[in-house]
């Protein structure tokens, strides 16, 4: 079992920054592939980025791209989101996710272990 707690999220002005932390605790973290999703109000969950086990590599969604950036610090077990240049339509509960071996790693499905979620609203 990999237990995750997202934090961070808050109320930020459009153009603003913030940075989500995802604390991982339970089997070795380093194992894990992480990924960040978010949710909007009525709409489907939704893939933003995923990051490897060593964070060589990461990967993201084109709606955030360059603007927000993932990695991870695997001696804090931990996983971070920061993003910048804010838009309302960035709005949504944003979630952690833990998966023992993706392959596209955008799915959903591939995640084994799901955290509580944060709100991230961004104000017009």
């Amino acid at each position: 079992q990999v237990q995750l707690v997202e934090s961070g999220g808050g109320l930020v002005q459009a153009g603003g920054s913030l940075r989500l932390s995802c604390a991982a605790s339970g089997r070795t973290f380093s194992n894990y592939y992480m990924g960040w999703f978010r949710q909007a109000p009525g709409k489907e969950r939704d893939f933003v980025a995923a990051i490897n086990w060593s964070g060589a590599y990461t990967h993201y969604a084109d709606s955030v791209k360059g603007r927000f950036t993932m990695s991870r610090d695997n001696a804090k077990n931990t996983v971070y989101l920061q993003m910048n240049s804010l838009k309302p339509e960035d709005t949504a509960v944003y979630y952690c996710a833990a998966s023992p071996d993706c392959v596209i790693c955008k799915r959903e499905y591939e995640y084994n272990y799901w955290g509580q979620g944060t709100q991230v609203t961004v104000s017009s």
